[in-house]
């Protein structure tokens, strides 16, 4: 690999890059000083305005420097402004609409060329394998250009051809981020500084495997294979025949961009409900699946005229860890719950804080800035607001972000930046919540069970307030229904599994001396209209059915019990 020439390097190698452009130092001066002089032309621009007092005057035409100069330096920097055209909240808005244009509305490579790719990576003449192809590209990118075709066999679809010359244009770009960020390392705090080349490299490696399309075939597949009974998403069928490492043909997909508000409306369609099904489907990616996508902006993503929500692009996906995913769910639980304890031993299990750290000063510190937060009602913040005051942490104490944690952190905040550009008033907790509350109700797994226990117990009271405000708030889920989940709540209390929880449940209903039947009516109150009649005799019979009559014995006292502790009057009639 040391003889590698740019254009033939197939994953990203921080290390060979660099032996690669050691010996070609004008290279790398070359391109450091495009960059730095088109920056430098682009503030002083600005500055002048100031001194001018042409600001208002100028606005439209400094945004569109602006985007013109992030498309002349290329791919890498065209990324950048990909990722912040998804927030209103941190760019002005003549900058945004400018900057929006990077995501499908990029010049064009010359079809000539484009042709010639398609040919000599399918190895057959475009008329032997498309009906039809558009004459011009419908859309072009940072990193390709798309045409609508038509197969002989009457599919529509969309075909995708990457840029000529796109790895070495990357691997000096990556290589000049790299050198930076080893530079500027030492300059800031050692928590901010820290593992700085770790996530350029993590980007490096994200984009080599971007340009890779037989990998984002892979990619799109199993992003399918896992939202495979989920009818709100979408995602398009790869055909293999017609792809290559530079070529990709997969389903057409008629939509509207999801910023695109009016197109949406004029289908009949709402927003609101749209920006559910992403919001859900990303936390799905994280807590649930492990896989997720790291590059949602409104290019990548459609709304569908029947109600669903597409993803078309999956060049950039990363895999979580089980124990990553699970801790996850514990640090969202742990912040719920206000447990800060266990949360600073959960940022230690995710590598934000070194195991070696003396977590006792940091407890306080995460009361003071996120028991703020949590103590507002969820409708007064955001993910943003969250991370900004978190942010104030990284300064006085010895956080760090992982590598794999910066792309987490880019797609949970672009996704709340399409959802802001939609909304201005959306807050991505109030439909996190929901999503949150009905899995830890549902609890299919054991770990999530024992996560529902952590919640609903704490210094080993039963917490009845929680578990009103659980099913209250899941119930805002239009996926989460009352009966199958007290259905497997039953079975659960009822194997040997659950032999805790019923030792504790009778402790709590019968705990400070009292029958804690207001507690259960209230509950009652919240679930009774979901509890129809001929639904609760269906369940019970289907329970009846898969226990023995000693069994069944066992459980008509506990019956008695509960109907006498929700109704009273109810007693006598058993």
């Amino acid at each position: 690999m040391g003889q590698y020439q740019p254009g033939q390097l197939k994953r990203y190698s921080p290390d060979t890059i660099a032996r690669y452009y050691r010996y070609r130092p004008w290279l790398v001066w070359g391109r450091l000083f495009k960059i730095g002089w088109s920056f430098a032309t682009f503030i002083f621009g600005l500055k002048w305005d100031e001194w001018q007092n042409q600001v208002e005057q100028n606005r439209e035409k400094r945004a569109t420097q602006l985007r013109e100069l992030l498309t002349k330096l290329g791919p890498t920097f065209i990324k950048v402004g990909q990722a912040l055209s998804t927030r209103p909240d941190l760019i002005r808005k003549d900058f945004l609409d400018e900057l929006i244009k990077l995501q499908d509305k990029l010049p064009a490579f010359d079809n000539a060329i484009a042709h010639r790719i398609i040919t000599t990576e399918l190895g057959k003449p475009i008329s032997e394998i498309f009906s039809e192809l558009s004459p011009t590209p419908v859309a072009a990118a940072s990193l390709g250009q798309v045409y609508k075709g038509r197969l002989h066999s009457g599919e529509e679809v969309a075909v995708k051809v990457q840029r000529p010359n796109l790895r070495p244009t990357l691997t000096l770009d990556l290589h000049l981020m790299r050198w930076l960020a080893a530079w500027l390392a030492p300059w800031l705090p050692l928590n901010l500084g820290h593992d700085l080349t770790l996530i350029v490299d993590e980007f490096g490696t994200k984009l080599f495997e971007e340009i890779d399309y037989l990998n984002e075939g892979r990619n799109a597949e199993k992003f399918a294979h896992n939202f495979r009974n989920d009818p709100q998403v979408k995602v398009p069928t790869i055909y293999w025949r017609h792809t290559s490492s530079r070529v990709l043909t997969l389903e057409w997909i008629n939509g509207f961009k999801l910023t695109d508000t009016a197109k949406i409306r004029e289908a009949g369609l709402d927003p609101e409900a749209i920006i559910r099904i992403g919001v859900t489907s990303g936390l799905q990616q994280l807590l649930e699946y492990g896989f997720f996508h790291a590059d949602p902006h409104p290019g990548n993503l459609f709304a569908m005229p029947d109600g669903r929500m597409a993803y078309i692009d999956f060049g950039m996906m990363d895999q979580l860890e089980e124990t990553t995913k699970e801790t996850l769910v514990d640090a969202v639980v742990h912040l719920v719950n206000q447990d800060y304890n266990d949360l600073a031993t959960d940022f230690v299990k995710l590598g934000f804080l070194t195991p070696e750290t003396n977590i006792c000063p940091i407890v306080p510190a995460l009361e003071k800035v996120l028991g703020n937060a949590i103590g507002r009602n969820v409708g007064d913040f955001n993910f943003k607001t969250i991370t900004d005051e978190f942010s104030e942490l990284m300064y006085e104490y010895p956080f760090r972000v992982p590598a794999k944690f910066a792309l987490i952190i880019r797609s949970l905040v672009t996704q709340e930046g399409i959802a802001l550009s939609l909304n201005r008033n959306f807050k991505i907790v109030e439909v996190s919540y929901p999503y949150v509350a009905r899995r830890l109700l549902t609890g299919e797994s054991p770990e999530l069970r024992r996560r529902l226990l952590n919640v609903l117990f704490r210094d080993g009271k039963f917490q009845w307030q929680r578990l009103e405000n659980l099913i209250a708030i899941a119930r805002t889920d239009s996926n989460f229904d009352v009966l199958p989940t007290a259905q497997m709540g039953l079975q659960y209390l009822l194997s040997d599994e659950g032999k805790f929880l019923r030792r504790q449940l009778v402790l709590a209903l019968t705990e400070d001396d009292r029958l804690h039947t207001e507690e259960v009516q209230r509950l009652w109150s919240l679930v009774k209209d979901d509890l129809q009649p001929d639904r609760l005799f269906n369940v019970a019979i289907g329970l009846l059915t898969n226990f023995s009559r000693e069994g069944v014995a066992a459980i008509l006292p506990k019956a008695t019990n509960l109907a006498f502790l929700i109704d009273p009057k109810s007693a006598n009639q058993i």
